[in-house]
């Protein structure tokens, strides 16, 4: 670990975002040029006093977790991430794990969309990020590990993940997500996570085996779903995308046409975000 290189390399990093950058106001009375200490702490979750001691040359050795979160927060492209990787004293992650790193092209956009429901998602569907109209959306689906990450999983092998949507919806988006399977385990591979995930869900689910066997394929759709939220019920949201091909990322935004009351009720998701909303008539 080389601890002076590092702390000079996060305090430049710092210095060079503008609150801007990253979604936050710049307010009046900031004379700092860049982010403070406090602001990127919370942008990387974790306390303001761990990050002040690697800036400070003190402190234990981040883990590859802190880094992973340091290199978020800090909208570190993949070489910066892989430089602050060697500074810690650990190796870089491999190819397959750059999926964990989001664009830095994407992160910006993203933090400007904070009053719009919209995340960023893997081809494989695993949710990277969120802001929080989409957390009021969807519910937060950054928590889950393991297979459950990716949306494809939790469709076929957990019940409760399809109360988002409407029974009647069900049967199309089984086999939209199965085409979609199917088309990324061919574009990737054999031996790629999608074509293991696919393995995993031929033998785990019955639905997804039949449907598997039914071989369809579909071109690119313009997407349009129905959205079941707690309180304001139905939404019927445009899902538009913009694609790093490079990252096998997406930006998912979710809009609805104005002046439509599913319009409003996105709208009603943006100011309250995820307070408790009243039952809708």
């Amino acid at each position: 670990m080389d601890r002076d290189q590092l702390a000079d390399f996060l305090r430049t990093r710092r210095e060079a975002l503008q609150p801007e950058d990253v979604g936050l106001p710049r307010g009046r009375r900031r004379r700092t040029g860049g982010l403070r200490r406090e602001e990127v702490a919370a942008l990387c979750g974790m306390s303001t006093d761990y990050y002040s001691r690697i800036e400070q040359h003190r402190g234990a050795r981040p883990s590859e977790p802190m880094l992973a979160a340091l290199a978020r927060g800090l909208h570190l492209s993949l070489d910066e991430r892989d430089h602050l990787f060697r500074l810690a004293g650990h190796p870089t992650p491999t190819r397959e794990l750059r999926l964990e790193h989001v664009d830095t092209g994407l992160m910006h956009v993203l933090d400007r969309l904070q009053d719009t429901p919209a995340q960023v998602v893997t081809s494989l569907g695993e949710t990277l990020l969120q802001t929080p109209p989409a957390v009021a959306l969807l519910g937060d689906e950054t928590v889950w590990t393991g297979q459950d990450r990716s949306m494809f999983h939790r469709w076929f092998t957990r019940p409760e993940s399809r109360h988002a949507y409407p029974p009647e919806d069900h049967d199309g988006l089984s086999r939209n997500f199965t085409a979609d399977l199917r088309a990324l385990a061919a574009r990737h591979g054999p031996r790629s996570r999608a074509a293991t995930l696919v393995r995993h869900l031929r033998a785990d689910s019955p639905e997804f085996a039949r449907l598997w066997t039914q071989h369809e394929v579909t071109g690119h759709r313009g997407h349009h779903k129905r959205i079941t939220t707690p309180h304001l019920g139905v939404i019927a949201v445009h899902c538009q995308m913009l694609y790093d091909l490079d990252q096998d990322q997406a930006l998912l935004v979710f809009t609805a046409t104005p002046g439509t009351e599913d319009h409003e009720k996105l709208q009603l998701l943006t100011v309250v975000g995820t307070q408790s909303l009243p039952a809708s008539p």
